[in-house]
């Protein structure tokens, strides 16, 4: 199954706006739990003030996952769900949507290509500029994902309203835009992690012709699929599901690793105390102090496979969402 074929009419920005923000939660209702486990990982062993100790609560993703069903039950693997679909459709929305435009923008007038200067810049700009209008909803998913490992008496918050309310109330306006610096520097290389190597790897996967099967390689060779000049993948017959599954695949993996170390300290950031870090310079630091350079990587395991599986799943829809959008626009000959 290759899914819907592209159509002869690229999508409208509007279009991709839409798809981005429908498409992230989609994966977002498909790998919560993962993303879940990865907080609780990241948080383990935080230095709280005043310190305490504490034994190791969760070993791996599938140790974590399982601790949480067996002590908290079922519903705490989507803790924060509500706050995290609100995330993505303002988040997603923006990062994802609009950088197609912005690379635009950036692509000097009569190339033939996009460089990859003109990619990264669009996703720095695309994943700052979401950052700043997201940032609240993202510390609210990260503080309910985290509530739950303690105590009920102990819990902050009773809903993700009361969440915004208490956090607005007890640490002012600045309290829901909490950690937006390391955000934007996490955000801004998850989405050239992501989105720039989507983009070349899906770019080489349709100039070579490596996803057309036998059929396509059968009909390129006899002359039928010519390969264009310049290339314009919605005419491209290997425009198709296996092509955006190695993309994705390789998009997530590259961001995992290039953004856990901001990660980890932005995870840490968002979900401390007042007066516990005096900016996110001394959470780094103390992380550094306490764990070492393996502290920024801790809960990787969950987070390559939350990132790689919410890639796959994103990318995959976002590509299907646009196509069915732009063919129920198109008069029907």
């Amino acid at each position: 199954m290759v899914g819907l074929k592209p159509p002869e009419v690229p999508p409208t920005a509007a279009v991709k706006f839409i798809s981005a923000g429908t498409a992230a939660c989609i994966a977002d209702l498909c790998t919560f739990p993962l993303d879940t486990a990865k907080v609780r990982l990241q948080i383990q062993g935080e230095v709280r003030i005043p310190r305490s100790t504490s034994t190791v609560e969760y070993r791996g993703v599938l140790g974590t996952l399982s601790t949480m069903v067996r002590t908290e039950g079922p519903r705490s693997l989507y803790s924060g769900l509500a706050a995290g679909l609100q995330r993505q459709m303002s988040f997603a929305s923006i990062r994802i949507g609009l950088y197609d435009s912005v690379k635009q923008l950036y692509t000097p007038k009569g190339a033939e290509s996009t460089g990859l200067a003109a990619r990264v810049l669009a996703g720095c700009t695309t994943g700052a500029v979401a950052v700043a209008c997201a940032q609240p909803t993202d510390v609210v998913k990260v503080r309910f994902q985290a509530n739950g490992a303690m105590p009920e008496s102990a819990r902050r918050y009773s809903g993700t309203v009361d969440a915004y309310r208490t956090i607005a109330r007890e640490e002012g306006v600045r309290g829901l835009w909490r950690g937006t610096l390391p955000n934007i520097a996490r955000n801004a290389i998850v989405n050239c992690g992501e989105l720039v190597t989507y983009d070349l790897i899906k770019d080489a996967l349709l100039r070579t012709q490596l996803m057309t099967g036998k059929e396509g390689a059968r009909r390129t060779q006899l002359g039928a699929i010519p390969v264009p000049a310049t290339l314009n993948p919605w005419l491209c017959p290997t425009d198709n599901i296996p092509c955006h599954f190695v993309a994705a695949f390789g998009a997530g993996f590259c961001a995992t690793v290039v953004a856990s170390p901001v990660d980890v300290v932005k995870t840490r950031y968002m979900n401390a105390s007042p007066g516990q870090y005096r900016n996110a310079l001394s959470c780094l630091l103390a992380l550094l102090m306490q764990d070492g350079l393996a502290g920024f990587y801790k809960g990787f395991v969950p987070s390559f496979l939350r990132l790689g599986s919410w890639n796959v799943v994103m990318f995959i829809s976002y590509e299907q969402l646009q196509r069915v959008a732009v063919l129920a626009r198109t008069p029907q000959s």
